[in-house]
């Protein structure tokens, strides 16, 4: 329970504090419209709050310290974010590590967790954080990838709503190697009509939703990878094609 938990604190919180601009965020307006501010925040504090209760009841040190780790990082990954906004000097290296901070990072100490509990040795241990953090970063590349592929209907939200907020996702950062232009549009952060449009329709031409879709299946691969160190069985069966799930999001 602690680590769903987690996860949903941030979200509540961020509903008022990062994405007060968006009127129907996901297709569904946020907590502090439907409630106010204050309870939006409340309650994210209070998600925070029981998640620590649950962590408490673990008895594992370990699994305690990961898991408040995570709360630490998605601290991080929203400055990260939020300091780094119409950046077009944001590398590869910087993205992937802020969607380890925001993404991955729980869904790593997750799978770590649980291979802890398990009783096995330290190595799968270590593999399945392995496994977690590449299965989270390609889940993250293909969500970003979505945000410019599916339609406002699909995604629930405007399409390219991360690049219009200066977001700089790994599509538009492959374009921004190829695309000087693209820079000139994000620096002037969209101030003229059919601007976003015309970001987008480059971050297609110069080929970053390809680019970014080979880092997505790179990522999954890695994640497979260190399956490896697992009998051949249903439960690995199962954990393989979680990954291939989420690839299959972007088919």
């Amino acid at each position: 329970m602690a680590t769903p938990t987690i996860n949903v604190g941030p979200p509540l919180i961020s509903s008022f504090l990062f994405l007060s601009s968006q009127n129907f965020p996901a297709g569904k307006e946020t907590i502090h419209q439907l409630y106010g501010t204050r309870i939006a925040v409340l309650a994210g504090d209070y998600m925070f709050a029981q998640s620590s209760w649950y962590l408490a009841n673990l008895e594992n040190i370990e699994v305690i310290k990961l898991i408040s780790q995570v709360i630490k990082d998605f601290a991080s990954g929203e400055i990260k974010q939020a300091s780094s906004l119409f950046n077009c000097d944001v590398t590869l290296d910087e993205y992937l590590l802020k969607s380890f901070y925001k993404t991955a990072s729980l869904v790593a100490a997750s799978t770590k967790s649980a291979a802890i509990f398990s009783g096995v040795s330290k190595n799968i241990c270590e593999e399945m954080f392995e496994y977690g953090r590449n299965l989270g970063l390609s889940f993250q590349i293909v969500d970003d990838i979505l945000d410019f592929t599916q339609s406002a209907e699909q995604l629930g939200k405007p399409a390219g709503s991360d690049l219009a907020t200066g977001n700089l996702t790994a599509p538009v950062i492959f374009a921004l190697q190829r695309e000087p232009k693209l820079r000139d549009i994000i620096d002037s952060e969209f101030n003229e009509s059919g601007s976003l449009d015309s970001a987008i329709e480059l971050v297609f031409k110069c080929g970053g939703i390809e680019r970014a879709q080979d880092l997505a299946k790179e990522k999954a691969d890695l994640a497979i990878k260190s399956l490896q160190c697992l009998p051949l069985n249903d439960f690995r069966i199962s954990l393989e094609k979680l990954v291939k799930y989420n690839l299959e999001r972007i088919d």
